[in-house]
């Protein structure tokens, strides 16, 4: 279940190839690699899928997060190639539509923004730093 991540066109042995070849070699080595990847791979996704609302790239972070699991793991491939394929169909679909459409999806994520800072208590955090205390600016977690 490894992924050749390099080719080359004469079909010559790679750096990487060789390096995993090394790996391969050596279970116990190569169980700690594939447990390092699916450590750093899943925190990688889950910061990603923690940003997807928030303005920046969040859907980049979930992709690069399946790469790396995808590097090792076969059902990391398959979901990555099912949500490039969704991401792109949803973003076309969203493209085509009209202003009325993209104006009310901009207002939905920026109200769901606005929601999770509040609920995280980032609005209560700001505001005892410039010394506003309203307690609606309190997350309902912190009362």
């Amino acid at each position: 279940m490894t992924a050749d991540l390099e080719t080359s066109s004469d079909d010559r042995p790679t750096r990487w190839r060789a390096f995993r070849a090394g790996l391969e070699r050596r279970p116990t080595l190569y169980l700690g690699y594939r447990i390092m990847v699916a450590v750093v791979g899943v925190a990688v996704l889950a910061v990603g899928v923690l940003a997807i609302p928030y303005p920046g790239p969040g859907w980049a972070i979930v992709f690069a997060g399946l790469g790396i699991l995808a590097t090792e793991f076969a059902w990391a491939r398959k979901a990555l190639g099912w949500l490039r394929d969704r991401y792109r169909q949803l973003m076309d679909w969203y493209s085509r539509q009209g202003r009325a459409v993209q104006v009310a999806g901009a207002v939905g994520t920026a109200a769901l923004v606005v929601a999770t800072l509040w609920i995280l208590g980032t609005f209560g955090l700001v505001g005892s730093w410039i010394g506003v205390e309203w307690e609606w600016l309190r997350s309902p977690l912190q009362r």
